[in-house]
């Protein structure tokens, strides 16, 4: 099962998440929930540095359970802030999308 945590600070600003577990939904290849879990993070972590121009911690180890980590520096810049918590809010309610179809792979917390 993938497991999916996000991190807030005081605002409830999104400062991070960290995903581990596999889906193992279907075989190797055919996954359907994995892909849609890796689309989503590998999408946000590149929209972060190419429209929100932010250049957050990742952490990837796919042969250790599929574990991948993100943490924002800090941002002081408004815009590249906004923009920021919506590419993060948007993966959030994108896994939380997936969550409800296959409740029986991933996990939320």
């Amino acid at each position: 099962m993938i497991q999916a945590a996000f991190d807030y600070d005081n605002d409830d600003r999104i400062v991070g998440f960290k995903l581990t577990g596999h889906a193992d939904s279907s075989p190797y290849g055919s996954d359907i929930v994995c892909s849609a879990v890796s689309a989503l993070s590998i999408s946000t972590v590149n929209g972060l540095a190419s429209v929100a121009s932010i250049k957050p911690v990742v952490v990837s180890k796919p042969d250790e359970g599929g574990y991948l980590s993100l943490r924002m520096p800090p941002v002081d810049d408004y815009i590249q802030d906004r923009i920021s918590q919506a590419l993060l809010q948007s993966f959030q309610n994108g896994l939380l999308d997936v969550e409800k179809q296959y409740s029986s792979y991933i996990r939320i917390n």
